[in-house]
């Protein structure tokens, strides 16, 4: 399975499916199917997303689950407080 972070990214940048469908020249129902799991994008088109959001392939898919904002957040806590 492949896991992507693609809805995040998206409504972090207050994209809907449609524009963000427009500027990697695919249909809108892509990008609900990507956003999904229920499709897998090609090289190229996962290319295409991470220029679109100007991050690395790795940062918007991953073969293992991404952690939840809770355990990022968590672990970021817990190094912070090891450093004082």
């Amino acid at each position: 399975m492949l896991f992507n972070r693609i809805n995040l990214f998206r409504q972090e940048r207050g994209l809907s499916r449609k524009e963000l469908a427009e500027l990697v020249g695919v249909n809108p129902q892509t990008i609900g199917y990507l956003e999904r799991g229920d499709y897998r994008p090609t090289v190229e088109l996962a290319l295409k997303l991470a220029q679109a959001f100007g991050v690395s392939v790795e940062t918007l898919f991953a073969l293992e689950p991404f952690p939840s904002l809770a355990e990022q957040l968590d672990r970021r806590a817990a190094k912070e407080t090891d450093h004082d």
